[in-house]
């Protein structure tokens, strides 16, 4: 039995032979000590063919100027730990000293990491995350590597996927399936969380399980949000209905969001306000029909292919609650009002001619109900006509005798419903306090997580699409983009060259799924300009060389002067609300472009309420509420400590306030009357410029001390 990694290469050799298809877990699930070996036994013997496939090969920050590697280096050393494994292979395909026996394809890269690399680029593989498993089987994986986490239980040691149980199972099983066997390598971390339900897998799947050197999990530094992120947050929160279901991805615009939605639940009077100064009466009659504006006393149900941190904090503030059930017929009747969690004796006749309790019950069927509470644990089928209580007492499985509905109705009479799930995920990344949170999750919290299948998280096709129609009940996918064409396309994974900066990941699945669900919307979100050597662009553009999401998918996009909805609606009505919600700096450039292709009237103008469109217009919003606390630099705590965030707060002033020669010029020149004093010490130390031995450490030195003054004036 394999138990190093000495032991897990010679059951490769013994199993494969020189052939290695190593299939390995998107992000966090990679066991990368493993994967190191692996990669090093190929590197020293060329007669070994290895093809690695995975995705999102997660590497810590290289920083390159002067102060970034002052400021993240100590950082880095104390957030991953200096015995963190870096993946070997990543360095060799960014270098391009990948030798020539291996290979590695992945179809989803850590954003813009790759730009410009070759080997990469080229063996990037486009794909939706939910035909990973078909795909990685067509290129012959014969062995899957993968984290686990494991929990010390009275019979033995129990094994959860935890962070990836998004494919790994439906590799095994297509390749099963084909009669084809996988080399199954389980790695243990101590510190990864143990996730039960469909997580958990019997340790009999593995060929073998052995423990990883330890070392710190990859976990992602809580990230700063900026105003117009925060204003665009609270637009898209005004699309959420309460009581329905949320899809959300990393990165600031979502946690604007999610911040946001907490806002509304906690704070209503100062989220409404700030919802009347932001939105138009039009929007605000769209937000009043797809969403609200309440508060979200019901709660949402959380069915995302990433789980990250803001599902903690939703959680957390009493907003992801409601759950779903593994039973159509009882989702449906939850989803219209028909019942509550908690049942009444009189309900029954209605749970009975709604196929809530099937006729006849079958051991199927008994199981199920014994789950959701609606019968008693124990309960057992003694014959096709009779069912046994715990007792030993029958009943009739037809459910017609009068004595048997009474009996059923006593059972239920204040009964809460179990079984129900709050989460479900098919992999999670995020901070640390998102990891202590799930170790620490117990009783009801623990029960209504569940990491599954991404088959089960991305597509309605899965074999159970009437259940999932069902929970998906007033769906929100809310994903982001790069940019939008003004005629309704998305552009959110790569360059008009063919560079990819990532990838289409599950993208294009939710938006799809948004338009087959009746009560389902996808709302696409990016900011309207970003800077690119020093000068803004426009993110909405009149036509790109590529895109993600086709035209005729155009449904909501979000940006912080608004919202657009697309859906059913015109070239021309498109190009109307898109300019509404475009920066006013480019709009009419915008504009012209659309008559140009004939696409717009020569008579077309820019409505004057939109020429305000503007950054400077957005902080003005925020004033007051920031005053009082709201819309912090850091919505959800910070993993730097005090100095920490003055120094990223200094720096982040510094970098856009050099970008262009001119402010450049006007910085330095600044900067050289900035003489350092007893308020920037501590900073400056913790740059390690406290005491500037160069021209090139003093000059530092003193743009860091105008940075601060600046920054928080």
């Amino acid at each position: 039995m394999a138990t190093t990694i000495a032991d897990v290469l010679d059951l490769l050799h013994k199993r494969l032979g020189k052939h290695w298809t190593v299939a390995a877990p998107l992000g966090l699930g990679k066991p990368n000590a493993l994967l190191n070996a692996i990669y090093a036994a190929a590197k020293a013997d060329s007669s070994i063919q290895l093809l690695i496939l995975t995705a999102l090969s997660l590497a810590r920050p290289q920083p390159r100027a002067d102060l970034e590697k002052r400021f993240l280096g100590p950082f880095a050393a104390r957030w991953w730990g200096e015995d963190y494994p870096d993946l070997n292979y990543v360095a060799d395909v960014r270098s391009g000293q990948v030798p020539k026996n291996v290979s590695v394809h992945e179809f989803y890269l850590q954003s813009g990491s790759m730009l410009g690399c070759g080997l990469a680029q080229q063996n990037y593989t486009s794909v939706n995350y939910t035909h990973v498993a078909r795909d990685v089987a067509a290129a012959g994986a014969n062995v899957a590597v993968q984290l686990l986490a494991r929990r010390e239980a009275p019979g033995g040691p129990r094994y959860s996927l935890s962070c990836n149980t998004d494919v790994t199972l439906d590799l095994r099983d297509r390749l099963a399936a084909e009669g084809r066997r996988l080399v199954m390598i389980g790695v243990v971390h101590p510190d990864l969380p143990f996730i039960g339900n469909d997580a958990e897998v019997d340790a009999r799947l593995f060929d073998a399980i052995i423990d990883s050197p330890p070392h710190e999990l990859f976990a992602l530094p809580r990230q700063p949000v900026e105003d117009a992120e925060y204003v665009l947050g609270l637009h898209a929160s005004t699309l959420v209905k309460d009581g329905g279901t949320l899809q959300i991805g990393i990165g600031a615009l979502s946690d604007a969001l999610v911040y946001a939605l907490r806002l509304r639940h906690r704070d209503n009077l100062a989220y409404r306000t700030l919802i009347e100064t932001l939105q138009e009466p039009n929007e605000r009659l769209l937000a009043a029909k797809i969403g609200g504006f309440e508060p979200l006393t019901t709660g949402l149900y959380g069915a995302s292919e990433m789980v990250m941190d803001g599902f903690m904090e939703l959680h957390r503030a009493g907003i992801l609650k409601r759950r779903v059930y593994e039973s159509t017929a009882l989702q449906q009747l939850l989803n219209r009002g028909a019942i509550g969690t908690t049942l009444r004796g009189e309900q029954l006749d209605l749970l009975i001619e709604s196929a809530v309790y099937p006729r006849p019950l079958d051991a199927d069927a008994i199981e199920l109900l014994t789950t959701l509470a609606l019968l008693p644990a124990g309960t057992t089928l003694a014959s096709r006509e009779r069912f046994r209580w715990p007792d030993g007492s029958e009943c009739d499985t037809l459910l017609a005798d009068g004595a048997t509905r009474e009996r059923l109705r006593a059972w239920i009479d204040g009964r809460e419903l179990t079984g129900g799930r709050y989460l479900h995920g098919a992999f999670y990344l995020g901070s640390k306090a998102l990891y202590a949170w799930m170790r620490a999750l117990e009783g009801a919290d623990f029960d209504g997580f569940s990491m599954t299948r991404v088959s089960h998280i991305n597509e309605l096709y899965g074999g159970q699409e009437a259940l999932h129609r069902a929970q998906r009940h007033d769906a929100r996918f809310f994903n982001t983009c790069m940019m939008q064409t003004l005629l309704g396309a998305a552009v959110s994974d790569a360059l008009d060259s063919g560079q990819i900066v990532s990838g289409v990941g599950g993208q294009y699945n939710f938006v799809a799924m948004a338009h087959a669900l009746p009560t389902g919307r996808s709302v696409l979100m990016l900011r309207s300009t970003r800077e690119s050597g020093g000068e803004v662009r426009s993110n909405i553009v009149w036509n790109y060389g590529h895109t993600t999401i086709p035209r005729h998918l155009r449904d909501l996009v979000v940006t912080e002067y608004g919202i657009a909805d697309l859906r059913g609606q015109s070239d021309l009505e498109c190009i109307r609300r898109l300019l509404a919600i475009s920066d006013a700096r480019f709009q009419d450039e915008l504009l012209a472009q659309a008559k140009t292709a004939g696409k717009a009237p020569a008579d077309m103008t820019i409505a004057e309420r939109h020429r305000s469109n503007r950054p400077e217009h957005l902080s003005a919003v925020l004033r007051d509420a920031k005053s009082r606390g709201l819309f912090s630099l850091f919505p959800f705590g910070s993993d730097f400590d005090a100095v920490e965030e003055r120094t990223v707060s200094a720096l982040r002033w510094l970098k856009a306030n050099t970008v262009r020669t001119p402010d450049r010029v006007r910085t330095l020149f600044a900067a050289l009357g900035a003489r350092p004093g007893i308020e920037e010490t501590a900073v400056l130390k913790r740059l390690d410029l406290d005491q500037p031995k160069s021209f090139h450490e003093r000059l530092y030195a003193r743009l860091v001390t105008l940075a601060l003054r600046r920054s928080h004036q």
